[in-house]
């Protein structure tokens, strides 16, 4: 008998709880997967958070709001319910390491000449020129941090 990976999340959510009543259909978990974006929330990894919140800022023009999570320095980028797309955190913490060669997370822009315009001269590096990929634009930067960033801009 092949196992899917909806069959385990019926199994997991029907053994969680004390309610033996607990079911839910197959197709209908299928459908929430199939409405809902998989990535939900991304982290940063960074040195320095003060400066990192200040070449952000500069660079894109976000306000962040700072917490202290699991004795981590967080400085979360905007969200807004209202608004598509995901959020994250400039995170600050022993178990964070910028790298350039992990995950590398996509800002959506409206100018990408101007933001690594922008980005080069707050201390970044552009590591991928301005490049038409078909799909939309694109273009990545080493922050000061030392993460690869990329950016898109899309074609209309």
């Amino acid at each position: 008998m092949k196992v899917t990976i909806v069959g385990a999340l019926i199994q997991l959510l029907c053994s969680c709880g004390d309610n033996s009543k607990a079911t839910i259909s197959e197709s209908k978990i299928e459908i929430m997967m199939k409405k809902s974006n998989p990535v939900v929330y991304f982290e940063i990894p960074v040195n320095d958070i003060d400066r990192a919140i200040d070449f952000y800022t500069k660079v894109f023009n976000f306000d962040f709001e700072k917490e202290t999570i699991d004795n981590n320095e967080m400085a979360l980028f905007p969200f807004s319910d209202e608004n598509s797309g995901i959020s994250g955190a400039l995170a600050k913490g022993e178990i964070y390491k910028p790298t350039k060669d992990g995950v590398v997370v996509y800002f959506k822009v409206e100018n990408i000449e101007e933001t690594l315009r922008l980005a080069n001269s707050r201390g970044g590096k552009t590591l991928y020129p301005k490049t038409d990929n078909g799909i939309g634009i694109v273009a990545e930067f080493e922050d000061t941090e030392g993460n690869r960033i990329a950016l898109y801009q899309s074609k209309n």
